[in-house]
């Protein structure tokens, strides 16, 4: 992810991170391993396309 001991660095992953556990692994029931490894795309996909995001300006 980042150097090694750069909390700013790592701050980023770890939030998309937490944010693809609390919205989409703890929501959903995964019927076989196949649909468990499509799925993350897709929300991935949704997350960088169509999520609105806060910004702080």
């Amino acid at each position: 992810m980042s150097r090694k001991g750069n909390c700013y660095d790592n701050a980023v992953m770890k939030n998309f991170f937490g944010i693809l556990k609390s919205e989409f692994l703890f929501h959903k029931e995964f019927e076989s391993m196949d649909y468990f490894i499509v799925e993350p795309e897709k929300f991935i996909h949704y997350y960088n396309t169509n999520e609105l995001k806060q910004s702080s300006q």
